[in-house]
């Protein structure tokens, strides 16, 4: 894994563009334009406006329309609608008595620095690559002056390590507590194999009751069936240390996490992601509407 890993600078990016570019937001991520380099803003800017011919052939308009084009149809739908469900999932968490957020693969999210008040007795683990870890911490140091007080870092190689000695070895976590645990992005990224492996090792690691969100790609992701949107994003990541590995059918999600000691309470599938999370932001934004993205689908899952 390079330092900079190129699926978390895009996300940001996307985070961000929707932020300056939109009144009513799906999700406000407000740091993100911090989080990324002028440089970072730049070479991703003239890489994806001038891919448009690959994202839309039939395309004409301007440099700055095609942007926006791709933000609001490539880039965007994922990153804003699973960080806006993964938030209000964990409020809810919070409210039931959660006191611990795990943050699986935490890229540059920004939630530890600009958490609300009803966050204040949680205390944040960020579990990342220890380059990603490193870099992600820098950035944040020019961010803001001092790391939130309840946030800890943990560097995890998830191919390699196991997610509950990390835990364990870490006096700031307490396996007794509730956990609120989001793994948001990964799923694409692992084998089926070592996708279950980190979901049993999260399980070895958690208080029953704890809670995991995550998204994932169907079984139709990599087929002929699957949209043209998801055709696009497999293409773009095939071939690269980022390529999608595993898709599955809900049976066998559903399988997976109850051989794992884990019972699903909520899934939501594309339609039901844009009605509950974009169509506010639609209504505000005809020209430039934006739908949950293809063969992608949310679960929210309770230890037993």
């Amino acid at each position: 894994m390079e330092q900079k890993s190129m699926t978390a600078l895009v996300s940001a990016f996307a985070r961000w563009y929707h932020a300056e570019q939109n009144r009513i937001k799906i999700f406000d991520d407000f740091l993100a334009d911090k989080i990324l380099t002028d440089e970072d803003k730049q070479q991703i800017t003239l890489h994806m406006s001038n891919g448009i011919g690959f994202f839309h052939p039939t395309f004409n308009g301007t440099k700055e329309e095609a942007l926006r084009w791709i933000v609001d149809n490539q880039l965007s739908p994922s990153p804003l609608g699973r960080a806006a469900w993964a938030e209000k999932a964990l409020h809810t968490a919070v409210n039931i008595g959660a006191t611990q957020y795990l943050i699986i693969a935490a890229g540059y999210d920004s939630f530890a620095y600009r958490q609300l008040e009803w966050a204040a007795k949680l205390q944040i683990f960020e579990l990342d690559h220890p380059l990603m870890n490193e870099d992600k911490q820098e950035r944040m140091q020019r961010v803001c002056d001092k790391k939130p007080s309840n946030l800890t870092y943990i560097p995890i190689d998830l191919t390699t390590e196991f997610l509950s000695e990390k835990l364990f070895s870490c006096n700031a976590y307490d396996k007794e507590k509730l956990s609120f645990c989001s793994l948001l992005g990964i799923s694409y990224y692992l084998s089926k194999e070592d996708f279950k492996k980190l979901i049993q090792s999260i399980a070895d690691s958690v208080s029953n009751g704890s809670t995991i969100v995550f998204d994932y790609p169907d079984e139709y992701s990599y087929t002929e069936q699957a949209g043209e949107r998801a055709k696009k994003q497999s293409i773009m990541t095939s071939g690269t240390t980022e390529a999608m590995l595993a898709s599955y059918s809900y049976e066998e999600m559903n399988g997976l996490l109850s051989d794992c000691g884990f019972l699903i309470y909520e899934h939501l599938m594309p339609d039901e992601i844009t009605k509950q999370y974009f169509d506010e932001y639609n209504a505000a934004n005809p020209n430039h509407l934006m739908t949950a993205f293809d063969n992608v689908n949310y679960c929210l899952a309770v230890r037993k």
